[in-house]
């Protein structure tokens, strides 16, 4: 089995109204859902053609109180929770949830970046469970961005931590758009983040056939377009937020089996600082 140390391998939604939130999702993205709560914790499964690409967790009224919001949360493959927990407080992270066991499913732990976008670490029981999805897939991730507050030292923290490298990167009006690798493949990119964004976080973008007619069931549904239907190297996006609130991107199917973003991602340089306008 191919290293995952690195890979994002799972998302997840925290937000207030699950039986709205099904709703939405189920409706936007065409998600069947699977019912895998355990005792004390309701969870509801996203899944596509039975397999399952994310979860569904509520957001307590208490936590709200404390400032969290609905959002989208990624989970990175490590081979070791704890000493990955260790690194990144040597390096100027935080922990927010020290490394736990989930009885017979895994070891996590949430973590925030030195700039605050926040993540959660896992070493899952089983190992088939470590394996990243396709990124090409209908209904899946296709693409991991993180707009940071200095993109050039989260990329070093990043690199520390879980050994990620540079691809091709995209200067334009707006600044550098960077693409990294993990294992080999690109899986994302990073950039400054505009100033009328308040904190560091990561966006997820999931794969849909058609992005335009996605992008009016998002408002039909009660969600709301920040940014597009945008053409982009390789692709077509749009940046969303559903109805509680949690921000998450659409992109259009690939033709080939290469990044969205790495394709022609230097031939166009005017392209990518546009998207960035809000």
């Amino acid at each position: 089995m191919t290293n995952s140390h690195g890979r994002f391998v799972w998302y997840e939604l925290m937000t207030p109204d699950i039986e709205a939130a099904t709703a939405f999702y189920v409706n936007v993205l065409g998600w069947g859902t699977r019912d895998a709560s355990m005792p004390k914790l309701a969870y509801t499964l996203f899944t596509v053609g039975g397999a399952s690409v994310g979860g569904l967790i509520n957001l307590p009224e208490d936590a709200r109180k404390t400032g969290a919001e609905p959002r989208w949360i990624g989970y990175v493959s490590v081979d070791d929770v704890d000493a990955t927990v260790d690194r990144i407080k040597q390096h100027g992270g935080a922990v927010h949830v020290p490394p736990t066991d989930i009885p017979n499913v895994s070891r996590f732990s949430v973590v925030a970046d030195p700039q605050m976008a926040t993540l959660v670490l896992v070493k899952w029981r089983s190992p088939d469970q470590q394996r990243a999805a396709e990124l090409g897939e209908l209904g899946h991730v296709g693409w991991h961005e993180l707009l940071a507050a200095d993109w050039d030292n989260a990329f070093a923290f990043y690199r520390e931590i879980f050994g990620w490298q540079k691809a091709a990167a995209d200067i334009g009006p707006m600044g550098t758009y960077q693409l990294f690798s993990a294992g080999g493949q690109t899986i994302g990119g990073m950039f400054n983040k505009p100033p009328t964004v308040p904190v560091a976080f990561w966006l997820y973008y999931f794969n849909i056939g058609d992005v335009d007619a996605a992008a009016e069931r998002v408002k039909a549904a009660g969600g709301q377009i920040l940014e597009g239907p945008t053409e982009v190297p390789g692709g077509r996006v749009a940046r969303c937020t559903d109805p509680q609130g949690a921000m998450f991107a659409l992109i259009g199917k690939r033709s080939e089996a290469v990044g969205y973003f790495e394709r022609g991602a230097t031939h166009d340089p005017d392209t990518r600082g546009r998207r960035w306008s809000w």
